[in-house]
């Protein structure tokens, strides 16, 4: 009964269209950012991304064109730093710089009261039908770079060096998935916002390695409970008349906490019972 309501109108039907595409776009990248510990920097891009949002904000135009193109220079700036520094303070610098730029560029503007909400915490319940077909794109343009480039991204996960030894790119496939990681959360931004969306891409993808040792059972998994979260979530939402991108970032969540207790072999039950039980 709860999700028939979701079939109802025109509204529901494309929020329900939006959920099931962005949860399964976030799964799929949430992988390869997880395997390659890069959930910080998935973070820090949902605030750097912030000035874009204010700049396109001021000057009347869409805003998550705004955040897009901001978000290339990010990625661009995280990398040419991080090739002077560790990655991980490079990031930090962004994050920070980054989140203070749009803040004060904020506070600039005398009287500036354009409500942002809706981009830091979601509206999928307003999305048009552009934004399904810009989701669709960015998710097959994900999934296409993936499947060419996949073998060599996991390999630079598990052991950059030997890559580099190798003869690959590094730099510039680091580049390329950077830039996917972009894409996933300005798409992600009508269903859970900027704010939300580093959840979305994170938590399916670790709650498929507490169950999965292969990276493409990992993907399935993930896939599949980026959607399940999506739809459920936004069921809820329906029902309880609660905001939808806290409550699919909230089912995600809840699922990986109740897969960190019960997972075999890497649940905390299972290494209770088992002390000698390991993760994936």
């Amino acid at each position: 009964m709860i999700f028939s309501e979701l079939l109802a109108d025109s509204y529901t039907r494309r929020a329900l269209i939006e959920a099931v595409l962005v949860g399964a776009l976030c799964g799929v990248i949430g992988v390869h950012v997880v395997l390659r510990r890069l959930s910080f920097f998935t973070m820090a891009m949902t605030h750097a991304t912030f000035p874009g949002v204010v700049l396109a904000a001021i000057a009347g135009v869409n805003l998550y064109l705004g955040s897009a193109l901001f978000g290339v220079l990010v990625v661009l700036a995280v990398a040419v730093l991080s090739t002077r520094a560790d990655n991980v303070s490079a990031t930090g610098v962004v994050l920070s710089g980054g989140f203070a730029l749009g803040v004060l560029l904020l506070s600039a503007q005398a009287g500036f009261t354009r409500d942002l909400t809706a981009y830091l915490v979601g509206s999928i319940l307003t999305v048009q039908p552009d934004a399904l077909v810009t989701t669709a794109v960015t998710a097959a343009v994900v999934v296409v770079v993936l499947a060419l480039l996949g073998k060599e991204i996991v390999f630079g996960a598990f052991d950059r060096d030997a890559m580099v030894a190798v003869g690959y790119p590094a730099g510039r496939l680091d580049l390329v998935f950077l830039l996917l990681i972009e894409m996933t959360i300005v798409t992600s931004v009508p269903a859970v916002g900027t704010i939300l969306s580093v959840a979305l891409i994170v938590a399916p993808a670790a709650t498929a390695r507490l169950w999965c040792g292969g990276v493409g059972a990992m993907t399935a998994v993930a896939i599949a409970i980026g959607v399940a979260s999506g739809v459920i979530g936004l069921a809820v939402s329906q029902q309880w008349s609660v905001a939808a991108g806290g409550a699919i970032v909230l089912t995600a969540a809840g699922i990986f906490v109740l897969s960190v207790l019960v997972a075999p072999g890497a649940g905390l039950l299972a290494r209770l019972r088992w002390p000698g039980a390991t993760t994936h």
